[in-house]
């Protein structure tokens, strides 16, 4: 797994644990609905750090707390 699927995968997590929809989450991070489902998408490889840190602080978390997770610890190279 890459670092963009594991970040998808987190965001994912999250918000099914929170029982919050991607709308949901755009709303309350101020990011629109369009960049959420277009970074969701497998074609799209990466995903702005400041568009993360705008989902965190919509989710009241950190950065730290959003990459302490086990799905960031055993990803392979991003550059091939």
């Amino acid at each position: 797994m890459g670092m963009k699927e594991a970040v998808v995968q987190r965001i994912c997590t999250i918000c099914q644990q929170r029982n919050i929809a991607l709308n949901q989450l755009a709303n309350i991070s101020g990011v629109t609905p369009s960049t959420i489902y277009s970074f969701m998408r497998s074609d799209r490889k990466d995903i702005g750090i400041v568009t993360l840190k705008k989902l965190c602080d919509g989710l009241e978390i950190s950065m730290e707390e959003f990459f302490h997770d086990s799905s960031f610890e055993n990803l392979g190279p991003e550059v091939k």
